[in-house]
């Protein structure tokens, strides 16, 4: 079930907290993984036409962050490797390289991948992430070429 919903992720953002949380004791599950499981199949259900949604001419530009030592202490799950990275990215801004911008909390994409939210707020970040929800029969069409939408 889980790698199922691990292969999901990918292109459902609103799904990547719940999964992953479940996915971390995915070796030695309990009931209550089971329970939460489930309950992420009940809201795949209600939400099955839900994609993520990039029309071709618009204006989305990719941004990434990677981070090599995520949760690297297994105690305190934070990263081990965190004042080497500074160093590194700092260089790399004096060098033009990087450019960094300041972000609103409100505003922080990344929170639907790294906390559990309530609905109002994954309902708001999912919309800036460009998700939509489709009849299947609009989702039939995009996919075979025949439509074009207008948002």
């Amino acid at each position: 079930m889980i790698g199922t919903l691990m292969y999901l992720t990918a292109s459902r953002p609103d799904l990547t907290f719940a999964v992953c949380m479940c996915a971390r004791y995915q070796a030695k599950p309990t009931e209550k993984h089971l329970h939460a499981a489930k309950r992420i199949f009940k809201y795949l259900n209600g939400t099955v036409n839900r994609v993520l949604w990039y029309p071709k001419y618009s204006s989305i530009a990719l941004t990434a962050h990677a981070d090599a030592d995520h949760a690297g202490c297994q105690d305190t799950r934070r990263s081990t490797s965190g004042y080497i990275r500074f160093h590194f990215i700092k260089e790399q801004v004096e060098n033009g390289v990087v450019e960094l911008y300041f972000v609103n909390t409100e505003y922080q994409l990344a929170d639907i991948f790294t906390k559990a939210l309530c609905r109002e707020r994954i309902e708001f970040l999912i919309n800036k992430l460009g998700m939509r929800s489709f009849t299947p029969e609009t989702l039939k069409q995009q996919w075979q070429g025949g439509l074009k939408l207008k948002l």
